[in-house]
């Protein structure tokens, strides 16, 4: 590596289709990536608690612990570490409930490679944005601080624990008070790519984000739905 060069992130594959696992190597090392694989869910854990990966990209269906608990654990340890999920075509309540539990994205099976690694370049670039050093954002509504360098939410007495689209989705929302979006602009403005599929991971990440901040001792709420247009941000009391 040239002096100066910054490391290649590290991603995990983990599917017990080796055909799979090679083709996903094959086209993220060619784009930049350092690629490791776990062919079941348990190496997956072991690898995942003795190394260090920026990224996994996770099979739902796996031999021996399959990817839920796989996802379970790594949210269990790490919120920050981003998951991308690969779901069979057809497989909606399997998506949801992998969104539900803190995926950060999902690729339907078949999927191209190349939109594989667009993807892992899209999340990673999301789970890293901050401001340059030295200038301090902090952003501040009623019962809530949001501080962008070190990203970290403070609700009420509460520090949220939230994944990095969480993060992402509510500083977005928080930078833009009482505006209203729909679902394809927060895809285009969140998640930073043209999201093929369902645009209904937007609805679930915006539920796990009211949740965690309505189980918070923050007297206010934060997040509306407009219906028929989209979510918007408009702290009010609660009742």
């Amino acid at each position: 590596m040239a002096e100066g060069t910054a490391p290649a992130a590290r991603v995990l594959i983990v599917d017990d289709d080796a055909h799979i696992r090679e083709l996903c190597r094959l086209y993220l090392s060619h784009g930049g990536f350092s690629v490791e694989d776990a062919v079941d869910g348990k190496q997956a854990i072991d690898r995942v608690d003795h190394e260090a990966f920026d990224l996994v990209v996770l099979d739902l269906m796996l031999p021996e612990v399959d990817g839920f608990d796989v996802l379970s654990h790594i949210r269990e340890r790490d919120t920050w570490l981003p998951v991308v999920m690969l779901t069979a075509m057809g497989d909606e309540e399997d998506k949801i409930l992998g969104l539900e539990m803190g995926a950060d994205d999902y690729m339907i099976k078949p999927f191209s490679p190349k939109e594989l690694v667009a993807r892992a370049r899209a999340v990673l670039r999301r789970a890293s944005l901050a401001p340059a050093s030295g200038d301090q954002e902090r952003i501040h509504h009623p019962g809530l601080v949001i501080d962008v360098n070190e990203r970290v939410v403070n609700a009420g007495h509460d520090q949220l624990s939230l994944t990095p689209r969480e993060f992402d989705l509510l500083c977005f929302l928080a930078r833009n008070p009482k505006q209203v979006f729909s679902r394809d602009h927060l895809l285009d403005r969140v998640w930073g790519i043209d999201f093929e599929g369902d645009n209904r991971t937007v609805d679930v990440h915006v539920t796990r984000l009211r949740q965690k901040l309505l189980t918070s001792s923050s007297p206010y709420e934060y997040v509306d739905t407009v219906w028929g247009r989209g979510y918007r941000f408009q702290p009010k009391a609660r009742e």
